[in-house]
């Protein structure tokens, strides 16, 4: 019971740390969209030709209501993706996982180019340091106003995008509550990769050493660090583009950006989700938040301690001395379907003998 309710505690603090962080970043980005050099309104009536028109009625600002009617459609289609998503991931069908990773080329990658970027991070990061600045004694108004400006450029008006806003919410709480179901179903270019990884031959692929994978796994924490960093000292976020492929998917880049991606997609062939795994910042930034919030991680067997069958079978390099280390977990279903294999699973193998064991006990009833 103890357990139960630290579980629920430990879920409602998270909950409320995304609300928070959601609060501070529509608060700032609406404040960040009036222009800086704007009038008061006595200054504007002032102003203003000295025409009367009593009779007239100010025509109404739209109503959220509108604005999602006028948006049904791009609504609709992404709360029918969101549910795909979710029916393959709680049937742990491989055959509708693989539909979900076409459809996320297809319509959040191409059609949509809806992907979560570092640059939400910045502005995550940013909105904090905003609002830390605003309460302390002495903050630098400037320093604060770059801060916001950058932290409005990085997420869109929230009336004409609430799919998106529909989209980062669902990809927010997909994360505390499974981990990165993220970065295996939704995110297009990690969902190019694994098709990508699905019909290159077995034989043209590395296996990378464990130590090896151990080590790579952490460069993409630094790269997430790195990038941080050099946002807090520039204020810019136009390099984001250098260490993120998303782009892909718009077909706009420069010469420089094309061969990076040729190179990175070329290199993936050999090792399987090479980005992904190891240099996706995104990915970082998510993976601290499922280890830090996972409410519902994978269930595993007692004989799980011993056996290192599913260690093998994961190709995210996710599960290490027994381990699943919930960072590097993008919940790709490949253990969870061994587990629940009554014919592999060691588990299942060693429940059958000792049913057949107390069967033959003398005195035991069929």
């Amino acid at each position: 019971m103890r357990s139960l309710l630290r579980l629920f505690t430990r879920c409602g603090v998270s909950a409320l740390r995304t609300l928070l962080l959601c609060s501070l970043l529509f608060g700032i980005t609406a404040s960040a969209q009036a222009p800086p050099d704007e009038q008061p309104a006595a200054d504007a009536a002032d102003a203003a030709p000295a025409w009367d028109f009593g009779d007239e009625e100010e025509e109404a600002a739209p109503t959220l209501l509108e604005h999602a009617r006028d948006q049904a459609l791009d609504i609709g289609l992404f709360l029918a993706f969101a549910t795909l998503v979710m029916v393959s991931f709680l049937r742990k069908s491989v055959a509708l996982k693989y539909v979900t990773l076409v459809f996320a080329v297809i319509y959040m990658g191409r059609y949509k180019a809806y992907m979560l970027s570092v640059v939400n991070v910045f502005g995550v990061l940013g909105g904090a340091t905003s609002a830390v600045s605003i309460g302390l004694p002495g903050g630098e108004p400037a320093t604060t106003a770059g801060i916001s400006g950058a932290l409005a450029s990085s997420l869109p008006p929230f009336v004409f995008s609430l799919a998106w806003y529909a989209f980062a919410v669902f990809a927010v709480v997909t994360t505390i509550i499974w981990g990165r179901v993220y970065c295996g179903r939704v995110c297009a270019f990690g969902a190019l990769t694994q098709l990508i990884d699905a019909v290159v031959p077995k034989r043209f692929q590395i296996e990378i050493p464990a130590k090896l994978e151990a080590r790579a796994s952490y460069i993409k924490y630094g790269i997430l660090f790195g990038a941080i960093a050099l946002y807090f000292i520039t204020h810019e976020i136009a390099f984001y583009r250098y260490i993120e492929p998303f782009w892909l998917f718009t077909l706009d880049a420069t010469p420089v950006l094309w061969v990076m991606v040729g190179v990175l997609l070329v290199a993936s062939i050999f090792v399987r989700n090479l980005y992904c795994r190891f240099l996706c910042p995104l990915g970082a930034a998510l993976g601290l938040i499922s280890k830090a919030t996972t409410v519902l991680p994978i269930k595993r067997w007692s004989e799980c301690s011993q056996c290192a069958l599913c260690e093998k079978t994961c190709e995210w390099g996710a599960i290490r001395k027994r381990q699943i280390l919930k960072a590097e977990c993008v919940r790709c279903d490949d253990c969870e379907i061994l587990y629940d294999d009554k014919k592999r699973c060691p588990h299942w193998l060693l429940e059958l003998k000792r049913k057949t064991r107390a069967a033959l006990r003398p005195g035991t009833t069929a």
